[in-house]
């Protein structure tokens, strides 16, 4: 109930970002300049003068946007992997030794050389992100796979002569949904994290997009003098991995039975 709460407070935050944002998130003033909060300037002002407010309402949008993108490709593209290779001997044998090297390499390494040879922004980000992240859906899928093709209603499926495509379609895919939804929502997090670690780096988005990353990154250097710069975006950040990881909790409580509450 509360993780849902935070997630909407911050998915209207992300949306409305123009409304609530009270000036450019990109506009300069030597007013503003290392300004604590006050009643003028909600979250104080940044370095070189902009809005921390604005741009922390702002960076809502970068990191819902990775996190919802890298769940949702990572999880149509593993649960396709998965699929495959649950069934099909030959295709399990060669795809899963290559997504067991992926998942070799630290997720976060792996993103920041594919960052380097590709750039840094948004889109690159969510790519890098998402590689990292399809093995772990498509080992979930396939071993999801190798578990039903012994159930009965199955076996009975295909002693009938059910078609390939319909055999997955009604028996096999919709078993795979629940233990999907739960691992879509803890690779979420793990993308609004990775993004903002890389950010944090100078590996993620550019500079100039407002990030809860950068902003972390940048109010570092005057922490002892300004520590809003580092605790408004943290807290931002905190609580949207807090709301997703509680969402992903429930889920798991609701839709697998070895966690419900009798």
């Amino acid at each position: 109930m509360i993780g849902g709460i935070i997630m909407l407070v911050m998915m209207a935050a992300a949306l409305l970002a123009p409304w609530l944002g009270t000036v450019d998130p990109q506009s300069l003033s030597g007013l503003r300049r290392l300004k604590p909060p006050s009643m003028e300037i909600w979250f104080g002002g940044d370095m070189v003068g902009r809005d921390v407010y604005s741009r922390t309402v702002y960076g809502a949008r970068v990191s819902l946007m990775v996190g919802l993108s890298v769940a949702t490709i990572s999880i149509l593209i593993g649960l396709s992997i998965g699929l495959l290779a649950g069934f099909v001997g030959w295709i399990d044998a060669i795809v899963m030794r290559i997504m067991d090297g992926l998942m070799a390499i630290p997720s976060i390494l792996l993103a920041v050389a594919l960052i380097a040879l590709t750039g840094a922004s948004v889109g690159n980000v969510i790519l890098a992100i998402t590689i990292s992240e399809v093995p772990r859906v498509s080992r979930l899928v396939r071993s999801t796979v190798l578990s039903l093709k012994e159930r009965p209603f199955v076996e009975a499926a295909l002693v009938v002569g059910t078609p390939f495509p319909a055999l997955l379609w009604r028996h096999i895919l919709p078993n795979t949904l629940a233990p999907l939804l739960v691992q879509g929502s803890y690779i979420f997090a793990a993308a609004v994290l990775t993004e903002a670690a890389l950010s944090f780096i100078g590996a993620g988005t550019p500079p100039e997009v407002p990030s809860w990353g950068n902003m972390i990154s940048d109010g570092r250097l005057v922490f002892q003098i300004a520590p809003h710069l580092v605790i408004f975006p943290g807290v931002a950040l905190a609580l949207t991995v807090l709301a997703v990881n509680m969402i992903g909790d429930g889920l798991r409580d609701v839709l697998d039975p070895n966690f419900r509450v009798r």
